[in-house]
């Protein structure tokens, strides 16, 4: 399958590079790197005693209890209990109940699965480096990660390595030691069967759409992701010490269309088959090239107007087409109709007199985010992004998460927050008047 963050209309602003970049193919390994729970130990660091750390107790015992003496608590304590587990070279996720008491539970090597991690960390373990941009923000990559709050480890996607290829997404992924660190302050819990679990600090949100990811699709309900991958509803706000209530019926496998949401960024998971179903590039071009061949044409100053070619998408260009989207007349740039100094952008139409923003037109290009192969006579409002009508409906019924408690409406192209009640505008084209 394939992961693509909304915003990035194809590309990163200053270009892919590396493991950063808009969009991320997971393919099957060379060979397996997924890992599955084996052995759970339980860490107790009485105050009281004087005992040593003896790092072998927990390499060579295979009890499921085992008991480490020492004086030291907190994050010393919680190195020795990771050198105790990565001495064997193995994953581990360690649940810290109390300064006296931790839960290391052991990954063993699982030979049919793929492990994929996604976080805002630059680290080996990571394969998909994903950063929080402010909208509009010019900032460096350096400033924009110590604002962002996107964690360094922030997920993992498990695929089977045989058909159907089930794709699975936990919270939080392992770090250059092997390790996933729930400290005291985490959320985390012991469920009936035993078993440990936790969410991370600002949690992993996922929402699996209804009807897949096609035409006749409606929006899902955004549920959040465990670490070891239960489905619960979303705490009161992201940061919550409270988890929500578990829902038994729905589980972490993700499906074509599904939105993964890292509190910063939203990423859409499509599935091998459904990009398969989806609009190429080269289709969203050929579309591009249609319009333009039908030489649409400024009604006011009759001059033609074309799209500019997808890796001209940043800068406005002599011919570009703009729209009034109040009533979504498309014209070419005028400087007139202006309607008060306090709003620059409230102009007047002078087709129809309707008044509102007046912004250029972009094609919306990044192929992944189309529901159907339509041709591109919709804009969302206020961004200006053009697609197909059946893919603004789609996206503009979608609350995505904002911030700790919000949701609201975006262009997947740009992310900004849509406007008006539809939050999407039929285009009018003029023909050529010949």
């Amino acid at each position: 399958g394939e992961l693509a963050v909304l915003k990035y209309n194809g590309s990163l602003p200053n270009g892919d590079r590396g493991r950063r970049k808009s969009r991320f193919a997971l393919y099957k390994r060379p060979k397996p790197n997924g890992v599955k729970p084996s052995t759970v130990h339980v860490i107790s660091t009485p105050q009281a005693s004087k005992g040593i750390f003896n790092e072998s107790s927990v390499l060579t015992d295979t009890v499921t209890e085992t008991t480490l003496n020492s004086e030291s608590h907190g994050p010393t304590r919680l190195k020795m209990t990771a050198l105790a587990v990565s001495c064997k070279g193995q994953h581990s996720i360690s649940y810290t109940l109390s300064r006296n008491q931790t839960v290391v539970v052991e990954y063993t090597h699982d030979k049919d699965t793929d492990m994929f991690q996604i976080g805002r960390s630059t680290e080996s373990p990571i394969d998909f480096v994903v950063t929080d941009t402010v909208s509009g923000s010019q900032s460096n990559d350096e400033t924009q990660i110590t604002q962002s709050t996107i964690s360094r480890f922030a997920c993992r996607i498990v695929c089977d390595r045989s058909p159907p290829y089930t794709a699975r997404i936990y919270a939080a992924g392992f770090d250059s030691s092997k390790n996933i660190f729930l400290g005291e302050k985490a959320a985390k819990w012991k469920n009936p069967d035993g078993h440990m679990d936790g969410l991370t600090t600002n949690g992993v949100l996922v929402m699996h759409p209804r009807g897949g990811f096609t035409e006749e699709s409606k929006p899902g309900v955004w549920r959040e992701i465990s670490v070891c991958g239960d489905v619960y509803t979303l705490r009161e706000t992201r940061s919550a010490q409270q988890r929500g209530k578990l829902v038994e019926n729905e589980t972490n496998v993700l499906q074509d269309g599904s939105l993964v949401d890292l509190c910063g960024a939203t990423l859409l998971w499509r599935t091998a088959d459904g990009l398969f179903h989806t609009p190429t590039q080269k289709h969203i071009e050929a579309l591009r090239q249609e319009i333009n061949a039908a030489r649409p044409q400024c009604p006011v100053g009759l001059n033609t107007l074309a799209f500019p070619s997808i890796n001209r998408k940043d800068v406005v260009e002599e011919k570009q087409p703009w729209a009034y989207l109040s009533c979504g007349h498309v014209h070419g740039y005028h400087n007139w109709g202006h309607r008060s100094d306090t709003e620059a952008n409230e102009r007047e139409c002078p087709m129809c007199r309707t008044v509102g923003p007046y912004v250029p037109l972009w094609l919306g290009c990044e192929a992944g985010f189309y529901v159907d192969a339509g041709p591109p006579t919709h804009t969302f409002s206020p961004c200006g992004h053009v697609c197909s009508e059946k893919t603004g409906k789609y996206w503009s019924q979608i609350p995505l998460p904002h911030g700790t408690h919000a949701f609201h409406a975006a262009c997947p192209f740009c992310a900004i927050q849509l406007n008006g009640e539809q939050g999407i505008i039929k285009l009018i084209f003029q023909g050529p008047i010949d």
